[in-house]
This record gives structure tokens, C-alpha cells and sequence, in this order.
């Protein structure tokens, strides 16, 4: 992995919410209407907007509401610690929007680890595999591409992430071997043994 050859201060992380920094296919997902737009489109959001006009603030106000989200977030308590291990420049980016994406950091204690937190809003509703919301967050932290890696469970997310030079992370159980996949975990718990490996090697 080519962020493992720099030094612990230099090296950034870009983390995906869902799927990755917290599992949402057991509570959160199945609360949410599927559509075909996010089959399509990459997200519904995108599908709503292009075909139906719809307003994205709107829409986000009403799909993302949980009162009971503390109760529904499922992850693993050792992340804190592993985050902690892997050193760097650490960032959110997320399709969901920001009020979710801050309600679900909260919930998991993991916001103070966190340099920024990036949502579709910054994106400006144009989510992830859509490039401009990765080079709004280069630009706003200074960053060569090359210097980051990309930690997705999509692997459309993680091609895109590619195509400009980071190095990518899938989390996922699956075994298969994807091109512009440079490293596949089962769980972020996994990363810091992985590139401590690398570093030595």
C-alpha cells in the first residue's frame, strides 16, 4: 500500500460513514425506502433531483431523521483505539447529509477524532462516485491525492478515488481481487496492523 511508505504525520485517511465507520444495513438501511434512482444514480438523491426536480434539502431532511439513531448505530468500540493507532490527517466524507453524519459520530464517540467531516452538502448534492466532492475536500485541506487513502465499502466510490491517485481500502468480507482495490479489510480494526506491516517491510 503506497501510503504506508510515508511517515506516520504526513499520511491522511479518508473515511466513508456507512458500511464502514458503523454498520447501517442492520437498523438504519432497512428504515429507508429503496428506489431504483440509487441503482442507477449511485443515490437516490441524485436520481430524484435529475428526474423529478426534487429540492436535496428537502428530501435529506426527510429520509435522514432517526430519533432513536443512539440506539440503532451498531460498530465496534475498539474503532477509537484503532484510529488513534493509525496517526495522520483522518476525514469523513459522506453521501448523507451533514446533521446525519454528526448525529451518527456522536453516537459511535467518534467525532473527536475526526481533522473535518465532509457530507453531500459540501459536495454540493452531487455524492460520491462524482469527483467534485473529492476535490473540494483536497482543496480545502491543501492535499496531493497521493498522499490519501480512501477507505469505502463502494467499490464505484473507491475507482473514483482511484482515477485521482489515492490509495483505496475496501471493507468488505468478500474475497474476490478488484484492479483499483489496493487493500481489503473486513473491518477498520484491521488497518493499523496492516500498514504498520507495510511500513516494515
Amino acid at each position: 500500500m503506497r501510503l504506508a511508505r510515508l511517515p506516520p504525520s504526513r499520511r491522511v485517511w479518508i473515511f466513508d460513514l456507512d458500511n464502514t465507520l458503523h454498520d447501517a444495513r442492520v437498523r438504519i438501511f432497512p428504515s429507508m425506502h429503496a428506489q431504483r434512482f440509487w441503482r442507477t444514480y449511485g443515490t437516490t438523491l441524485n436520481g430524484l433531483m435529475r428526474h423529478h426536480g426534487a429540492d436535496p434539502r428537502h428530501f435529506l431532511r426527510e429520509t435522514h431523521v432517526f430519533p432513536e439513531l443512539a440506539d440503532m448505530v451498531v460498530h465496534e468500540n475498539a474503532l477509537k483505539h484503532a484510529l488513534r493507532l493509525l496517526g495522520g490527517t483522518k476525514l469523513v466524507f459522506s453521501n448523507a447529509p451533514r446533521h446525519y453524519v454528526q448525529q451518527v459520530l456522536r453516537a459511535i464517540r467518534l467525532d473527536r477524532y475526526f481533522d473535518g467531516v465532509y457530507s453531500i452538502e459540501d459536495a454540493r448534492y452531487r455524492g460520491k462516485p462524482a469527483l467534485h466532492g473529492f476535490h473540494f475536500l483536497l482543496r480545502k485541506h491543501h492535499l496531493d491525492a497521493h498522499r490519501c487513502a480512501f477507505i469505502d465499502d463502494a467499490l464505484e466510490n473507491l475507482r473514483a478515488a482511484h482515477r485521482l491517485g489515492m490509495s483505496t481500502v475496501w471493507v468488505s468480507s468478500e474475497r474476490r481481487r478488484v484492479p483499483f482495490v489496493d487493500l481489503r479489510v473486513a473491518s477498520v480494526l484491521e488497518l493499523p496492523r496492516l500498514v504498520f506491516r507495510g511500513s516494515s517491510a
